[in-house]
C-alpha cells in the first residue's frame, strides 16, 4: 500500500500502481469523470500514471489551470498529426500549450498554409479527436530516439534529442502518431470536441533569427463545441477593444519603421494621459514617503556585470555602445535598480535614515526579439514606474505591507478589481538560475508569504517564476475579456545590496546590510496603458481620460457662447474643447461618440438665454439641460467616486 496526501491534507492508502483516476473514483464518479492530469510531488504526470511511492496528489479538470494546459498541449499532438497526414514531408519541432491554446512550429518545406486551408485542418483534427485513442508514454533510449528521427530525417528532433540525458527521453503515442514529449497529456483524443485553428505566423526556430524559419499554427481546443462560440465571440470583442486600433482612432500612440520597431511615440493625448497617470502615482508615492530621482538612459557595462543583470540578460539587451576611449563600453539601460544603488551609495546611512525609498520613471531598452513585439504589450523601450526601497531587516514586513497597499490603491482607482496574487518562487530544481545564498532566498520568500497573509490576499505559489535575485509578489489581474495579465510587482532582494556592498551603521555602530525591495504598482506604462485601453474598451475613467467634455454649438451664432462656458469649465479644471466646424449636430454626436468622449455640451438659442447647457452622455443617455454649475458638481462627484484617497 501506499499513502496518498491530498491538497486538503487528507491522507488516504491505496494500493501501489493505483493512478490518480483510481485515486479520484474512491472520492466520487463525478470527479473521476472530469480529471485530465495530475500533480505529483510537484511533478506533472498523466491520470493514467502508476503511482509506486507514497506522496502528494493533486487532480485537474478542465476548470484548472493546469488541466487546460494539460488539454490544449493533448490537442496539439492531434493538430501535429493532421499537419502530418494533410502535408507530407513535413518535419514537426515543438508544440506547447499557451496561455490560450496552442501552437506548433513545423517545417513545410516548399508547402505553405494560409486561412483557406483551416476548416480542412480543423476537421482532420476533430476527425482524429473522435477516435477516442489513448495517450501513452514510453520511455526510449536516446539512441533509438536519434535514429527514429535520423531516418525521418527531422533534424529539429535530432538537435533536442542531443541535448537531452539518456534515460529521460519519453514519447508519446496515439493512434498511428508519435512525438517527442515529456509528458502532461489527458487520457484519450475522445475528450476534444471543438478544434480552431486561429492563425499562422513565421517563427524562428529556438527563437533566433540566424536559424531557420518555421511556421508556427496557433490553435485553440475545447471540451464542448459551446465553450468554442463563446471563446469566438469573446474574440471579436478583443478585436474592437484591441490597443492598437483604439490608439491610432483615439491618436495616443504611433509607431514609425524610420524611429525602429518596437519604440512607440506618443502623441499629444497619450503623452497628456501618460502625465495623469505619472502625476496620480507621484501625489500617492509622497504621501507614502518616496523621493523622486533621475537616472541616465545608459550606464557602464561594468555597472550590469557588478548586479549580474549582463550575465542574465546580456543576449537581450542591445548591444554595448562603444567610445573613442579604448575598452570603454556602454549599455542602454536594461534595469533602473543598479542605478538606484548607486544613489544610495551617495553617502553613508545610519539605521536612522532608512527606509530609504527612491522612485523613478524609468526608461529601460531590451532587444526584444521582432516577432514577438506586440502594440504596447511588448516593446523594446519602456517605463516603469520603478522604486527601491532600502531598509532594515526589521522594516522589511511593514515595508512589503505598506507597498501592497499602494498597489492595491492604484489597482482599484483604475478598475482593476479582479486580481489574483502570485507569490513567485525559485525553481528548486534549477538552483544555477539565481544568484545569493539559500538562506537569504528562504528569508525573502517567507517574508512575502507571510506579508500576503497578513493583508489578506487570495494568492498562490508558482515555483520557477522568481527573478534571478529574488522572490516576488506579481498582481495577476484579469480584464473585462477574463484574460488574465502580470501587471503591479514587488520583489524582495537581498542579493543587490551585498554585490554593491550597500551598508548602513546600526545602533551597534557596525555595519550592516540593507534590505532591498523593488516595485511597481503599474509594471511598465506602455503596458499598463496597454491593458487599460482593451479592460474599458477606450472609455477611460473619467478622471483620466484626456477629454472630459465636448461643445457642440448649433451654429456659427452660439460660439462666443460656447467659448464662456468652455472658461468656466476650465477654470473648474474640467479638460474641455470646442468642436466649431461647419457640420451638422448630428455628423458632430456621432463623431464624438466614435471619440469616446464622455460627455456632449449642445448649445443653442435656449442654452445661450438660460446659462445653461444641454448634456448628452457617450452612449445616449441624455440628461437634459442644467446649469454649468451643476455639470461642474456632477464632474466632480463622478471622479470623486472613483478616485479614492490613498
Amino acid at each position: 500500500m501506499i499513502k496518498i496526501t491530498l491538497p486538503d491534507g487528507t491522507i488516504k492508502e491505496y494500493a501501489k500502481n493505483s493512478t490518480p483516476i483510481d485515486v479520484a473514483k474512491s472520492i466520487s464518479e463525478g470527479l473521476a469523470r472530469g480529471v485530465i492530469s495530475a500533480k505529483f510531488n510537484d511533478t506533472t504526470i498523466e491520470s493514467t500514471t502508476p503511482l509506486t511511492t507514497d506522496g502528494s496528489l493533486t487532480l485537474y479538470t478542465w476548470n484548472n489551470p493546469e488541466g487546460k494546459k494539460a488539454f490544449w498541449h493533448s490537442s496539439s499532438h492531434v493538430v501535429a498529426q493532421a499537419l502530418e497526414e494533410l502535408y507530407p514531408g513535413v518535419k514537426l519541432t515543438i508544440g506547447p500549450a499557451i496561455d490560450n491554446g496552442f501552437y506548433y512550429d513545423v517545417d513545410l518545406g516548399d508547402q505553405s498554409i494560409s486561412e483557406k486551408d483551416f476548416p480542412t485542418i480543423e476537421k482532420k483534427a476533430i476527425e482524429i479527436a473522435r477516435g477516442k485513442h489513448d495517450y501513452k508514454l514510453r520511455s526510449v533510449s536516446k539512441a533509438d530516439a536519434l535514429a527514429l528521427y535520423k531516418e525521418q530525417g527531422n533534424e529539429y528532433k535530432v538537435e533536442l534529442i542531443e541535448n537531452l540525458e539518456d534515460g529521460t527521453i519519453t514519447f508519446c503515442d496515439h493512434d498511428t502518431f508519435t512525438d517527442l514529449c515529456r509528458g502532461g497529456h489527458i487520457p484519450n483524443t475522445g475528450i476534444i470536441k471543438a478544434i480552431k485553428i486561429l492563425s499562422v505566423a513565421g517563427a524562428y526556430w529556438r527563437g533566433d533569427e540566424k536559424n531557420k524559419q518555421l511556421t508556427r499554427v496557433y490553435g485553440i481546443s475545447f471540451p464542448k463545441q459551446k465553450e468554442l462560440t463563446q471563446y469566438l465571440e469573446l474574440l471579436e470583442e478583443a478585436k474592437k477593444r484591441d490597443h492598437r486600433k483604439l490608439g491610432k482612432e483615439l491618436e495616443l500612440f504611433t509607431f514609425s519603421q524610420k524611429v525602429g520597431q518596437g519604440l512607440p511615440l506618443w502623441l499629444p493625448k497619450g503623452a497628456a494621459l501618460r502625465e495623469r497617470l505619472e502625476q496620480f502615482l507621484k501625489k500617492a508615492q509622497k504621501k507614502a514617503g518616496y523621493e523622486m530621482v533621475v537616472t541616465p538612459h545608459i550606464g557602464q557595462k561594468e555597472l550590469y556585470v557588478t548586479s549580474g543583470h549582463y550575465a542574465k540578460y546580456g543576449e537581450d539587451s542591445f548591444q554595448p555602445i562603444k567610445t573613442p576611449k579604448m575598452d570603454e563600453e556602454f549599455l542602454l539601460k536594461p534595469m533602473n535598480c543598479p542605478h538606484h544603488c548607486e544613489v544610495y551609495n551617495f553617502k553613508p546611512h545610519s539605521y536612522k535614515d532608512l527606509p530609504k525609498r527612491f522612485a523613478e520613471f524609468g526608461t529601460v531598452y531590451r532587444y526584444e526579439q521582432s516577432g514577438e513585439l506586440h502594440g504596447l504589450t511588448r516593446v523594446r523601450g519602456f517605463t516603469q514606474d520603478d522604486a527601491h526601497i532600502f531598509c532594515t531587516p526589521d522594516q522589511l514586513a511593514d515595508e512589503f505591507k505598506n507597498v501592497i497597499d499602494l498597489t492595491l490603491y492604484v489597482l482599484g482607482s483604475l478598475g482593476f478589481e479582479d486580481f489574483t496574487a502570485q507569490v513567485s518562487v525559485r525553481d528548486l530544481n534549477n538552483p544555477d538560475k539565481y544568484i545569493g545564498s539559500v538562506e537569504n532566498w528562504e528569508k525573502a520568500e517567507n517574508a512575502i508569504i507571510d506579508a500576503a497573509k497578513e493583508k489578506g490576499l487570495d494568492f498562490i505559489i508558482e515555483s520557477g517564476e522568481a527573478a534571478f535575485y529574488g522572490p516576488k509578489l506579481d498582481f495577476m489581474i484579469k480584464d473585462a475579456l477574463g484574460r488574465s495579465w502580470q501587471l503591479g510587482t514587488i520583489q524582495v532582494d537581498y542579493n543587490l545590496p551585498e554585490r554593491f556592498d550597500l551598508n548602513y551603521k546600526g545602533s551597534d555602530n557596525g555595519l550592516h546590510r540593507p534590505v532591498m525591495i523593488h516595485r511597481a504598482p503599474f509594471g511598465s506604462m506602455e503596458r499598463f496603458i496597454a491593458l487599460l485601453l482593451e479592460h474599458t474598451g477606450g472609455n477611460f475613467p473619467l478622471w483620466l481620460i484626456p477629454e472630459q467634455a465636448i461643445l457642440l454649438p448649433i451654429s456659427e451664432k452660439y460660439e462666443i457662447y460656447a467659448e464662456k462656458v468652455l472658461n468656466s469649465l476650465e477654470n473648474n479644471e474640467i479638460r474641455a474643447l470646442i468642436d466649431s466646424r461647419n457640420e451638422t449636430v448630428g455628423k458632430k454626436i456621432r463623431e464624438t461618440e466614435m471619440k469616446k468622449i464622455p460627455f456632449m455640451l449642445i448649445v443653442g438659442e435656449n442654452e445661450e438665454k438660460e446659462n445653461t447647457i444641454s448634456v448628452r452622455k457617450h452612449g445616449g443617455e441624455d440628461l437634459g439641460s442644467i446649469s454649468i454649475e451643476d455639470f461642474t458638481n456632477l464632474i466632480t462627484k463622478e471622479i470623486n467616486s472613483t478616485l479614492k484617497t490613498f
